[in-house]
């Protein structure tokens, strides 16, 4: 009797459970809907639901044609607040800001934490948005009113209302606006056609690099492997229910591979898989979707005008045209190949010292006896500097840099909600302790992550109708050797560069104080985008910033003056070869954008000519780069990844001006702050560059960085 008493008041509480979960879900609303209630109204990642992202998207479709609605229906004549700035809180606040506050969301997790699901709705949602998009540009009710501000502006405006009305104003036109029906309809046609492409081609990336694993349960073949390296392939192993170890395509995994494994066999197999992902004949091929986003793009910018794509692309870049990027490119390959041939030479040489004249050596060997080289000359590599660099005590000393130059404090809150237990949130206070923004920091590689590092905002920074000036959340996602059972997470100085690097776009975030969000933090020109995430570079081998954070994790030693000596010597061991590597890229992107006819090449021939001209190793027949070049092809640096250079050689120019005032001279660092990083892209970037600097910059201070003689024609 007692048994079926139980049974039945099991029976009981899960239907009473039930009911009160359907009403719980018919209760439940879609967080996207209602304020946040969390500190800072940060996301609450928390309380998210997949199914909410569709949702949220719809409807802020739906509100977003009903503001653009109002703006056409005002019988009022267009003004600039009425039109290009116009405030409308009678729904409530935020009411009209829900596509941008879900978009965001949304495309910070496709990259950092996705997963099938996401994958496939992305799928569904992107001609939707796309759609959309066009459904407001080639609107032509919308355009007049915009063109009527333009040409007959109601007031006398600022600097940053004017930048905002001719950036408007433009990017209709490069849009579409002035383009007859037709050119409208294909326009449309193109740019739904591409969204889907570009999201294809990052799906079939990420789906290919994450196929790959190397399995070794032979402890011979992890002859030569740092102990690092080999504890985190243990790890992999232990995560997929493996014996032995397991490598990865993931950066961390890879580059330490390539770098020590004597396993010369095992480096061709990891640098084959590498460097023909989406090659190979499956679904995750991305050739063809490669070809086809060349043309779709060449014929966008050629129905709107332009001869080729980065003539429209360069229209509004520093660059200014194709004939200046190819004089940047030009340049760097006249003064820096002679050195970087040099360079391959001596690693060809020491090679063949060590294994016989007869050696060939191949693209899978150069990590290996140029690592060799290194030890050899400066007796210096990767590994011997990772015990100092534990990640906690490398995040302070980043922070604390920040603050020795800025002022800024950083403090961990764990009351914000993050998207993954890896995921750090930190409000950041400004030198007066007052508020300036939250910054999450997401460091490790996992199975929903692209590989690669970058930065990215959950809310950009703007100053609202009544006054308030609204903050902004960035985040930075990088992929760093995990922490083990053993060990902490230690970095290499590759990796200790790159989270200054992202952190240097952070601050650019961070410090962000202008009035309209659209030209605020990091939404400024391509090519000057990476200015103060490259600058933040400099720092990665100056004493006395090492000497801040650089202890050893195990005796709490500070890193030797040796070491720090070599460290300075070495930085530019292999500069040449890895300048020549970056120019090779940006002769690739421009020799796909400069086309002015269809381009029907075999994509693999056509990138080895594109960039021979900056090739000093031998090229494979079978590898090929195009294919996985996500910057290009899906990451909006198409006709642009020359930035990277003309960046550096705006950071060099403007270091130097710190090295003369001391590297963390606050009054340096403050016209910095002024003059670059909070004013977003509400002037010209030379206009802002120049105040800074007070003067345009030149390559001579890269070239000395670099100890490059100056090249004279």
């Amino acid at each position: 009797m007692q048994d079926n008493n139980h049974t039945e008041n099991t029976e009981n509480k899960k239907m009473t459970e039930n009911i009160h979960h359907i009403e719980n879900a018919k209760k439940r609303v879609n967080p996207f809907f209602v304020p946040y209630n969390t500190p800072h109204d940060t996301v609450p990642f928390d309380r998210i639901q997949l199914g909410d992202y569709e949702e949220a998207f719809m409807e802020g479709i739906r509100r977003d044609d009903e503001a653009t609605d109002k703006i056409i229906n005002d019988p009022a004549e267009p003004t600039f607040e009425n039109t290009i700035a116009r405030v409308d809180t009678e729904k409530g606040e935020h009411y009209y800001d829900l596509l941008g506050r879900v978009s965001n969301v949304f495309s910070c997790m496709m990259s950092a934490e996705t997963c099938d699901e996401m994958e496939e709705l992305a799928q569904k949602l992107s001609p939707i948005l796309t759609k959309h998009a066009n459904d407001i540009t080639l609107n032509k009710k919308l355009f007049e009113k915009i063109k009527f501000v333009h040409d007959h502006p109601n007031r006398e405006l600022t600097p940053e209302e004017k930048m905002l009305l001719d950036t408007s104003y433009d990017g209709f036109v490069r849009s579409g606006a002035l383009l007859d029906e037709a050119g409208k309809e294909r326009l449309r046609q193109l740019t739904e056609e591409a969204s889907i492409l570009t999201l294809q081609f990052s799906q079939n990336l990420l789906k290919e690099n994450k196929a790959f694993t190397l399995h070794i349960t032979n402890q011979a073949q992890l002859d030569g492997l740092p102990e690092t390296a080999i504890a985190a392939a243990a790890q992999n192993a232990k995560e997929k229910n493996e014996e032995g170890w397991i490598f990865t395509l993931d950066y961390p995994s890879y580059s330490p591979f390539m770098t020590y494994s004597t396993q010369r066999e095992l480096r061709k197999q990891m640098y084959m898989a590498r460097n023909t992902v989406c090659t190979h004949e499956n679904e995750q091929n991305n050739l063809q979707i490669c070809t086809r986003l060349v043309n779709l793009r060449r014929e966008l910018a050629q129905l709107l005008g332009f001869e080729t794509y980065a003539d429209y692309v360069l229209r509004h870049r520093m660059a200014s045209n194709v004939e200046n990027v190819y004089k940047l490119l030009n340049d760097l390959i006249h003064a820096y190949k002679p050195t970087a041939i040099e360079e391959v030479e001596e690693v060809e040489a020491l090679a063949k010292k060590l294994e016989g004249d007869d050696f060939e050596m191949q693209p899978w060997d150069f990590g290996y006896y140029s690592h060799k080289l290194q030890m050899e000359k400066y007796n210096l590599d990767a590994e011997m500097l990772r015990p100092y660099f534990q990640l906690d005590k490398v995040i302070k000393g980043v922070f604390g840099l920040a603050n020795k130059l800025y002022g800024i404090t950083f403090k961990e809150n764990k009351d914000i909600p993050v998207y993954h237990p890896d995921v750090k949130a930190f409000e950041v206070f400004d030198k007066d302790g007052s508020y300036l923004a939250v910054f999450y920091a997401d460091f490790f590689p996992r199975k929903g992550k692209q590989g690669g590092a970058w930065m990215t905002e959950f809310q950009g920074q703007w100053i609202d109708h009544k006054g308030v000036n609204v903050r902004p959340h960035v985040s930075v996602v990088m992929n760093f050797t995990k922490p083990t059972e053993e060990k902490p997470a230690l970095l290499t100085l590759g990796e200790v560069e790159t989270f200054l690097h992202e952190f240097g776009h952070s601050l650019h975030g961070m410090f962000a104080n202008t009035r309209f969000e659209s030209l605020s933090g990091t939404n400024v020109w391509w090519d000057f985008v990476e200015l103060p995430s490259q600058f933040m570079e400099n720092y990665a081998v100056e004493k006395d910033f090492l000497r801040t954070f650089a202890f050893h994790y195990q005796t709490g030693e500070p890193l030797p003056d040796d070491l720090i000596e070599r460290i300075v010597k070495s930085r530019n061991f292999m500069a040449a070869y890895g300048c020549l590597r970056q120019v090779s890229f940006g002769l690739l992107d421009m020799a796909y954008y400069t086309k002015k006819d269809a381009f029907t090449d075999p994509i693999i021939p056509f990138e080895k000519k594109a960039w021979e001209e900056a090739m000093v190793t031998k090229q494979l027949p079978d590898t090929c780069m195009t294919v996985q070049f996500s910057h290009i092809m899906a990451g909006g640096y198409a006709a642009g990844y020359y930035s990277y250079k003309w960046a550096e050689v705006l950071d060099a120019d403007a270091f130097s001006v710190f090295k003369k005032n001391g590297i963390f001279d606050q009054k340096t660092a403050q016209s910095f702050r002024d003059n670059i990083l909070s004013k977003g892209g509400t002037e010209h970037p030379m206009t802002l560059y120049k105040r800074f600097r007070g003067q345009e910059p030149t390559i001579d201070a890269l070239l000395e960085r670099n100890e490059i003689k100056k090249v004279r024609n």
